[in-house]
């Protein structure tokens, strides 16, 4: 019986830890979700003990102890891909940790269950790797009793980072580029997933080992991509091999975005991890957790897609497209205001009737535009500008209607051409949402 016992899940806001908490809670679990910002959490699952559980500043013994307190049993699932605005591999999968297995140690928390993940070996070359190849080191040379989980590609009905990724590939019109393509997947469906961390917790579950955790089907990058297709409901399409030295480009641009907090799974760290192991060696976790395992097909035809799903795979690619158009026309017309376009400016706004208001006004418009098209780049504040951009687009189209409303009717449409962008506008906030 769980009843009563006390689950202390890191990363509970992620992909795997939102639902290995559920899991879980299901199984009498009282859960203790740690997360980076947990108010936000908490709004999703408010059953749930949430704590602010961010491993750059839980370092010290000390720090780790009111987080520990009653707690029976720890799963960590904290990880990040690559080091970028807001995240560390060394804080994530080194210092953070380290510091968790003391405090452990000290406080009498016996069971540490370590979601790694296949290909967290020094071998693959990445700091990612490393770092994590280094927390399972601490994990094995700790005196808990710990075991480590290694899944390969987990997969569910819901979809984040990698799976996101290759869904959207698939989804991809006329054709689904990939880039190798040869990569082998064994995929390992999160409910299973969740079966063994809840089968990890008895008392007589195997106790100081590690398993890989590959699904008992193989499937290649071309082969997942068309079976995603196949399960979206679209029709078949060729799959385009791009040639790693194209790709490149796009490795660079997605590196360069997570550095600015724009994290995305199309990164060098991601396309070496690929390249490197993301199948897993056969370690037998099946039988030892006593967990029933199904292959990928299997788990696509009795988990049918529905009409979100592809949405979502559709969108995904058109939203960065979105955002990109949507600031380059507001900083772009701001510097046309400011530039070739300043005499222009003025003589409309004094066709308006707005005299000696014209300078001001066309002044500080387009630093407006300026501000507004920089701004919608900073991630945290994307949603809020692009509602920010409507509504200011409303005042500036009921200004516009006041005092020239001849150009509703003009030929080139300068009022009626706002419209789609204030519905871009409109997109981009109510798809802000990562999780």
């Amino acid at each position: 019986m769980t009843e009563g016992r006390r689950v202390l899940v890191l990363g509970a806001n992620g992909f795997i830890g939102s639902h290995l908490a559920a899991a879980l809670s299901r199984e009498g679990w009282s859960v203790r979700a740690g997360a980076r910002r947990p108010a936000e959490a908490a709004r999703r699952a408010p059953a749930f003990d949430w704590v602010s559980a961010d491993f750059a500043r839980l370092t010290t013994v000390e720090a780790w102890a009111p987080l520990l307190d009653g707690v029976d049993a720890v799963i960590n699932c904290v990880g990040v891909l690559q080091d970028g605005a807001g995240d560390s591999t060394r804080l994530a999968h080194v210092d953070g940790p380290r510091a968790l297995i003391a405090a452990c140690e000290r406080a009498g928390v016996r069971r540490l269950i370590h979601i790694s993940a296949v290909g967290a070996d020094d071998a693959a070359g990445t700091a990612y790797a490393r770092t994590k190849a280094e927390t399972e080191r601490l994990v094995e040379g700790s005196a808990l009793d710990w075991l480590i989980l290694r899944p390969s590609l987990v997969v569910d009905r819901t979809a984040f980072g990698g799976t996101g990724l290759i869904r959207a590939l698939a989804a991809f019109p006329l054709f689904s580029p990939v880039v190798g393509g040869d990569q082998i997947f064994r995929p390992i469906a999160l409910g299973e997933l969740g079966a063994a961390v809840i089968a990890a917790l008895k008392p007589d579950a195997p106790n100081r080992e590690t398993f890989d955790m590959p699904g008992p089907e193989a499937v290649t990058m071309v082969e997942t991509v068309r079976l995603y297709r196949g399960w979206l409901g679209l029709a078949p399409a060729p799959v385009l091999r791009v040639p790693r030295m194209l790709a490149a480009p796009a490795l660079v641009i997605g590196d360069l975005l997570g550095r600015l907090g724009w994290s995305s799974p199309i990164r060098t760290t991601a396309i070496r991890q690929m390249d490197h192991d993301v199948s897993g060696r056969d370690s037998g976790w099946v039988e030892r957790l006593g967990v029933q395992a199904s292959g990928f097909s299997r788990f696509l035809a009795e988990t049918p897609a529905s009409v979100q799903d592809v949405w979502h795979a559709r969108l995904w690619f058109v939203r960065p497209v979105s955002i990109l158009t949507l600031g380059l026309f507001w900083l772009i017309t701001g510097l046309i205001s400011f530039g070739p376009g300043w005499n222009d400016a003025l003589a409309v706004l004094h066709e308006g009737g707005l005299g000696r208001w014209a300078v001001p006004i066309a002044w500080w418009g387009a630093l407006l535009d300026v501000v507004l098209g920089l701004a919608l780049f900073v991630r945290p504040w994307t949603a809020r500008v692009a509602v920010i951009m409507f509504l200011s687009t409303i005042g500036y189209l009921i200004a516009g209607t006041l005092s020239l409303p001849h150009y509703w009717v003009d030929p080139l449409g300068p009022w009626l051409k706002v419209l789609p962008m204030m519905a871009l506008c409109l997109f981009v906030a109510a798809t802000d949402a990562r999780r």
